[in-house]
């Protein structure tokens, strides 16, 4: 274990001789590249760290695994989705002294197995491959440790697999809940010069990759690393990254297949943990740092509400990766919180299984859920219109939920139904300030007062829009359309709108 800690130590001390001066997101230093830069040639962090590897069969694919230490079982889970194990090389080595630490990369990332399945990349895929994974580990319970979008995958898997959960930490986590969570600081320490740089460069970079057929991993590195040795790591992280630190980001912190992040993140939000661990029967701990700029300020508050029995510790001089920039404060509320967690009593879990019962039914019936579960085709606007009651459009408060249920009562000629949701849709983009939402409200309901034979109320509809002088474009790919807001409107005043069909299945 000694090895370890050492290899951790000579690593950090590599990223910077002296601490004390290294950088930090406060002092907004503006430091531009002038060109394109190389990807540096790195080695992976694995080198060098005692590790045992291999690879388990979860059933239709394989997952790469890696185990450190003994003891405690500690599985964790990093963030995305679509990144991969590595960020926790080396620093996690420290947790090999208390616990069995498993590494392990989700399907679809890193080096496991690019397989979506039959029902394709989703949460419930994921926590039951991380079930799998447990059981052709031999491990009876464990602790559940989920970084960022992981937290969320953490939490999901406490309240699909309670019986296997011996302690749950969550670490800058997102908390998967239905809820406004104030609006992201990632850009706030950003200079107006590093945004348009990080916007050029990026634009010249997709420009080269198109001219030199460079595969699409290929690109997302040189990506990753011009953006951030152009101002982006001030994002999400605290001290600024050496160049070997970003380029090993870039290489091997970032890997999935094509697809991937969509899919689970919309799989992901059909999720609310609203509620969920109310009478939660294992130990909670939550970590956060002081400048994580992720997401508002409100966060940590209200995912420490959503767990009322949970420890919550804010490590300062630390942004996203708190583990990284402050181990030392971390790893050693870790090691306390292993160190000292309590059985789970048969009874306390009983309860919650219960309770279990009723959240889940609860979410999964409301409106929110249904649409989102929907597919954008026929088939999904025939589920939404078969759940749909008109008390939906004032329990929605979302812009795309909304828009959805417009598009599934206008697909079912429930044009009446239809126009109340765009309405509402209006109020809400009018409410956030959304000038572009706005128009797309604006220009259905005068599509489906053209349905109603409202000719005159529609034209008023689309003068307003070409009023508002929009030059953005949107488009539909369930109706195969694509337009410019004042210039559709335009056309929609000399010619009616007439019926199209969504044209998925």
């Amino acid at each position: 274990m000694y090895g370890a800690r050492l290899i951790v130590l000579s690593f950090l001390l590599s990223l910077c001789v002296d601490t004390l001066a290294r950088e930090t997101v406060l002092d907004r230093v503006i430091n531009i590249q002038q060109s394109v830069l190389e990807v540096p040639e790195v080695a992976r962090r694995e080198h060098g760290l005692d590790l045992d590897t291999k690879r388990v069969d979860v059933g239709d694919a394989t997952l790469y695994v890696e185990q450190q230490g003994t003891g405690v079982p500690l599985v964790l889970i990093n963030g995305g989705p679509g990144g991969t194990h590595h960020y926790f090389h080396p620093w996690f080595s420290r947790a090999s002294e208390f616990a069995r630490v498993i590494y392990y990369d989700q399907r679809g990332t890193g080096l496991s197995d690019f397989e979506p399945g039959e029902s394709g990349y989703s949460v419930e895929q994921a926590v039951d491959d991380l079930d799998h994974l447990r059981q052709a580990l031999g491990v009876d319970n464990w602790v559940i440790l989920g970084y960022s979008y992981g937290g969320f995958l953490a939490q999901y898997y406490a309240t699909t697999y309670p019986e296997r959960v011996a302690g749950l930490v969550m670490v800058g986590s997102h908390p998967g809940l239905w809820a406004e969570l104030g609006d992201s600081r990632q850009y706030d320490y950003l200079s107006e010069v590093e945004k348009e740089r990080i916007r050029s460069v990026q634009k010249q970079i997709i420009e080269m990759g198109k001219e030199n057929n460079w595969p699409r991993e290929t690109l997302i590195q040189k990506i990753l690393f011009n953006n951030f040795m152009n101002g982006d790591w001030k994002r999400q992280y605290f001290y600024k990254p050496t160049p070997a630190e970003i380029a090993t980001i870039a290489r091997y912190e970032w890997v999935n297949e094509l697809g991937f992040n969509g899919d689970m993140n919309r799989s992901a939000d059909r999720v609310n943990l609203a509620g969920a661990f109310v009478r939660s029967p294992f130990q909670t701990l939550i970590l956060e740092g002081k400048w994580d700029l992720t997401w508002g300020k409100e966060k940590p508050a209200i995912l420490a509400d959503n767990h009322p029995h949970a420890r919550v510790i804010t490590i300062d001089d630390a942004g996203h990766k708190i583990f990284s920039e402050n181990p030392d404060h971390f790893f050693g509320e870790l090691e306390q919180f292993v160190r000292n967690l309590a059985p789970v009593s048969a009874q306390s879990l009983a309860v919650y299984q219960h309770d279990l019962t009723a959240w889940r039914g609860a979410w999964q019936e409301s409106p929110r859920f249904v649409i989102l579960s929907a597919g954008p085709g026929k088939r999904g606007s025939e589920e939404i219109v078969a759940a749909y009651t008109k008390e939906w459009a004032e329990q929605i408060s979302w812009l795309n939920e909304l828009q959805r249920l417009g598009f599934a009562l206008y697909d079912a000629r429930r044009f009446d139904d239809a126009l109340a949701v765009f309405l509402k849709f209006e109020q809400l983009a009018v409410e956030e300030s959304s000038e572009t939402d706005a128009a797309i409200a604006l220009i259905w309901q005068g599509h489906i007062l053209d349905m109603l034979n409202r000719r005159n109320e529609a034209v008023v509809l689309y003068q307003q829009v070409v009023e508002m002088n929009l030059s953005d474009s949107t488009q539909h790919d369930e109706y195969e359309m694509s337009y410019v807001f004042s210039d559709h409107a335009k056309e929609r005043i000399q010619t009616p709108f007439t019926y199209i069909e969504n044209v998925l299945p």
